[in-house]
């Protein structure tokens, strides 16, 4: 696979994923007054590798993520359109990383999550507010050794 990764193009999530990376989360983990991982996805239309810092939540082993983007209002992000074109990406947690699995949560499962992720970030209900439709919600699954 190609070692080249495309960072964020926004400085200042560019400049979390660097110190996230560099410390083994010890600087970014806990960011933004939640979780925070790393996540890297393969292009939908480039292929190439792109790289960016989550809020996400747990649900048992599995990590939840709200494709809401960075600013209100914002259309859903390109992670989210990359998941959903090539579903399988790499993840950090701390100093963890691994591969995972996404799927796009629906119906009960998406209510439920939703609540989840609602209780540990309460802004997502502005965004909800503010989105020109239904925020994504995405699960992703450990796959391959230790899932």
């Amino acid at each position: 696979m190609n070692d080249i990764v495309n960072d964020s193009p926004d400085p200042a999530v560019a400049e979390h994923v660097r110190r996230y990376l560099d410390s083994d989360g010890e600087d970014g983990y806990l960011e933004g007054g939640t979780t925070n991982l790393v996540i890297t996805t393969v292009g939908r239309r480039s292929g190439r590798r792109h790289r960016t810092g989550l809020f996400f939540g747990r649900d048992g082993e599995r990590l939840v993520l709200v494709a809401s983007g960075s600013v209100f209002g914002q259309p859903t992000p390109n992670w989210y359109h990359n998941l959903m074109a090539t579903p399988e990406a790499e993840v950090q947690v701390r100093a963890e990383r691994f591969r995972v699995l996404a799927h796009e949560a629906v119906g009960v499962e998406y209510t439920r999550l939703w609540r989840l992720m609602t209780d540990l970030a309460p802004v997502y209900h502005r965004y909800a507010r503010e989105a020109p439709g239904p925020i994504p919600i995405v699960v992703l699954e450990r796959v391959g050794e230790g899932s």
